[in-house]
This record gives structure tokens, C-alpha cells and sequence, in this order.
């Protein structure tokens, strides 16, 4: 196993390994992550069936605890005292890289809270694979994991993204899915999409279309499998655009004070007003020059 130098305060405990795991495709495992699983004292599992055919598959045997969102709590400190006393652990969700929307964040945060070293081994990210094989622009992206279930909550979060430029990853289960794409297109409008699922599986599927082509397509038709959803941004010419015609309807007197009220100074503020309306600095001092001769 790793051994961790140079903290004194780590020496004497044990190791959190994070273990990514195939998404659909056993043979995307790495030789690494077989290895810890192999030389690990514990393994956390999201679903430790699951976990079990992984372990099953390349006849690894060790003790399984479950560790998930409702019961992430009581395991998560029973986990951390393992830790403390020297065990070593893997912690594997149900498929792809623990941590990421998922309660391996929170065993995370606990084992650096308690200066437990913590270490993975990478692979299969779900996200990842579906922004690339979308089509769009995959130099910047914003991740969203699954939406809040809340309606509320729910739509609050996604009129957050409304001006969002980057292409965004969502994730969802079938059943919701129908639901879900309605909720995209009233809040963002028509923006392309690709729909990946099955990732990595025998009927691995990628479909790009318009939201509302994915409502029409999803209205009528069960959807199968788990999705990923990668929703293109706004434009940020069209952003530019709106924002610049919002501010035309402003005073220069107004949109000055607004950032003044910010607390920025006058030089700063005339600075982005300038900005804003695609002026000069010049432009906005002469403007407002009678005022500032005052």
C-alpha cells in the first residue's frame, strides 16, 4: 500500500483510498485499482450487491461495509475510527469515481478534518465521457450532478444557470428524465443537448438534438438506463448584447451609482460603466464631466 511521509500526525493511521470502478464495462478497471481492492483491509460500498459482482468478477474477497446517503453519517464516523486505528480502506460508489455526487465527499471531508491521508485511484468518470462525446464545446464546462428534487429548489437552481455559458452536465434516472428535459427547456429555452446513455455498454447511445426535439422524443417513449445530460450554454455574444441594451435604457448617472453603491470608487465604476456600453473612459468622463467638475 501508499505509505505517506513527511506528517507526523498521519503516521500510525490508516489510508483512505478512493477507487474509481467501470461504469457499464468491467474492462475499463485498472491494474491499480485491482490492486488496492486486493490489498485494502475494508471496502465502503454505495451497494455493496453491486459492489459484490465487481469483487466477484476478479475473485476478490474482503470484508464489505456499506456506506451511502442515508446511513453516510453513522458509517462515516464508524469508517473514520478505522481509519485512526490503521486500517486502510477503499471506498468504491455504485459505478465511475467516488466523491463526485455522491457521499464520498463527506468521508472525504471527514478523514482531512481528522489528517487521515487520503489518495485514489482515478478512472471512469460518467461526466467526463459524455462532454466529449456530446459534440460541444468541452474546453470549459459547469457539472450540476442531479437537480434538487424540490420544485423550488429545483427552479431556482436552474434559472441560476439561465445565463450560464459553459455546456452543462446534468445527471438523471430514466424515470425522471421526461420530467427533467421539460424543466431544462421552460427554464433555458431551446438549447442543443446530447442525451448519453449506457455509457461504455453494448447499446451505449449518444443522441443530439434541440430540448425540445429530447421532450417530443422522451413524451411518448420509456426512457431505459442511466442518463447524462450535456446542455449547451448560453451565448455569450447574445449575453453581451442584452446586457449592453439593458444599460442604454439606464441613465449614465444611474448605472454609475449602482456600482457605487457596491462600494467601488467613482474611478472603478466609470470604469465598468464603460465597459458595459462598450465605451471608452474617456467617453463616460466627458459625459459625466459637468457632474464631476462639481
Amino acid at each position: 500500500m501508499k505509505q505517506f511521509q513527511g506528517d507526523e500526525e498521519a503516521l500510525g493511521k490508516g489510508i483512505l483510498y478512493l477507487v474509481a470502478t467501470p461504469i457499464g464495462n468491467l474492462e475499463d478497471i485498472t491494474l491499480r485499482a485491482l490492486r488496492i481492492l486486493k490489498e485494502a483491509d475494508i471496502i465502503a460500498a454505495e451497494d455493496t450487491r453491486q459492489t459484490l459482482k465487481l469483487l466477484n468478477h476478479f475473485e476478490i474477497k474482503k470484508p464489505l461495509i456499506s456506506y451511502y446517503e442515508h446511513n453516510k453519517i453513522e458509517k462515516g464516523n464508524y469508517l473514520i475510527n478505522l481509519l485512526l486505528e490503521g486500517k486502510n480502506i477503499a471506498l468504491v460508489s455504485d459505478a465511475g469515481t467516488p466523491g463526485i455526487s455522491d457521499p464520498g465527499e463527506d468521508l472525504v471531508r471527514l478523514a482531512v478534518e481528522n489528517n487521515i491521508p487520503v489518495t485514489m485511484t482515478p478512472g471512469p468518470v460518467a461526466a467526463v465521457m459524455a462532454l466529449v462525446l456530446s459534440g460541444l464545446p468541452s474546453g470549459r464546462f459547469a457539472f450540476e450532478g442531479f437537480l434538487p428534487m424540490n420544485k423550488r429548489s429545483r427552479k431556482e437552481r436552474l434559472l441560476s444557470l439561465k445565463k450560464e455559458t459553459r455546456p452543462m452536465v446534468f445527471y438523471e434516472a430514466p424515470h425522471k428524465l421526461k420530467y427533467t428535459l421539460k424543466d431544462l427547456y421552460d427554464a433555458l429555452g431551446n438549447r442543443k443537448i446530447a442525451l448519453a446513455r449506457e455509457l461504455t455498454k453494448k447499446f451505449e447511445e449518444i443522441t443530439r438534438c434541440s430540448l425540445e426535439e429530447a421532450v417530443n422524443k422522451y413524451a411518448d417513449e420509456s426512457p431505459k438506463g442511466e442518463f447524462v445530460l450535456v446542455v449547451e450554454g448560453e451565448d455569450e455574444e447574445k449575453l453581451l448584447i442584452d446586457k449592453k441594451r439593458s444599460w442604454e435604457a439606464t441613465s449614465l448617472d444611474e448605472h454609475l451609482q449602482s456600482y457605487v453603491d457596491q462600494g467601488l470608487s467613482r474611478k472603478e465604476a466609470m470604469k465598468r460603466v464603460a465597459g458595459d456600453r462598450g465605451l471608452s473612459k474617456r467617453d463616460i468622463y466627458n459625459s459625466l464631466l459637468p457632474e464631476e467638475s462639481q
